[in-house]
């Protein structure tokens, strides 16, 4: 095991704002991460962060053994998959789904004078089959529906066979077929030998695949808790980081939460 994410004393400002506030956070090769906490809690800003996409405002983060704002941020860009609706935005809708997959190769939303040989066609194939999408490859990105977005984007961030892949809301707004197809693969994926280190955001403790194996409770920009999954993810823990009285049950693999 090796460490992948390593963040000291972590802020990031905005506006004279700590979106976060302090951050001090590990992760192995061996852990699948879920992040949660209310809207505005700074998740996503953790996410960028160790997605080597901004830089802290004061502290250290190192990811991949590379210090943020001491290496060519591109280069360790590659090493790392990311999937959110932000990228997401970026591939134009005219793009075909095996070209939105395979430009992940060069690290470019828009195929344009790449040159790409059969074994990046071979391999972005594969990848698409794994996320049962082999029948879109040539559908335009602009005509999928949320959820094939979605696995377009997950695909896209395994590309490259990262050796850490992020995950931000990976199936927010879809509804509960495509949902549930989503969180079964992104389980299959992260309890398979082959997956790299993975850190997933979410509000939902509906949304966990079974397999990951730690959490991480966040709000205001600091860090309530963390630890393995069983014992970090509890009715008390929960109530107090979304600030309300809640019920955590935990029944095949997946976690369910309500009002207590």
């Amino acid at each position: 095991m090796s460490t992948v994410i390593d963040l000291q004393n972590v802020s990031v400002v905005r506006n004279g704002r700590a979106i976060l506030d302090s951050v001090s956070f590990q992760a192995d090769s061996s852990q699948r991460w879920v992040i949660l906490g209310p809207n505005g809690a700074g998740k996503t800003t953790m996410l960028r962060v160790c997605a080597a996409q901004i830089q802290p405002s004061s502290g250290s983060a190192d990811v991949l053994g590379q210090r943020l704002g001491e290496v060519n941020i591109f280069e360790l860009r590659t090493r790392i998959g990311f999937a959110s609706s932000a990228l997401a935005n970026q591939i134009p809708n005219s793009e075909t789904v095996l070209n939105a997959v395979m430009t992940a190769s060069y690290g470019v939303t828009g195929r344009w004078k790449e040159e790409y040989d059969s074994v990046d066609e071979r391999r972005a194939m594969r990848v698409l089959g794994e996320w049962d999408l082999s029948d879109f490859a040539e559908r335009p990105f602009g005509t999928l529906s949320d959820g094939e977005r979605k696995r377009v984007q997950i695909a896209r961030s395994i590309m490259t066979d990262p050796e850490l892949l992020l995950l931000d809301e990976p199936v927010a707004s879809l509804d509960p077929g495509a949902r549930e197809q989503t969180i079964s693969l992104l389980s299959g994926y992260a309890t398979s030998s082959y997956a790299p280190a993975m850190a997933m955001v979410t509000h939902h403790l509906e949304e966990i695949p079974a397999g990951f194996t730690h959490a991480l409770l966040v709000q205001d920009g600091k860090i309530l808790a963390r630890g393995e999954i069983g014992s970090t993810i509890t009715s008390e823990s929960i109530s107090e980081t979304f600030r309300y009285p809640l019920k955590v049950s935990y029944e095949a693999g997946r976690f369910s939460v309500r009002a207590a």
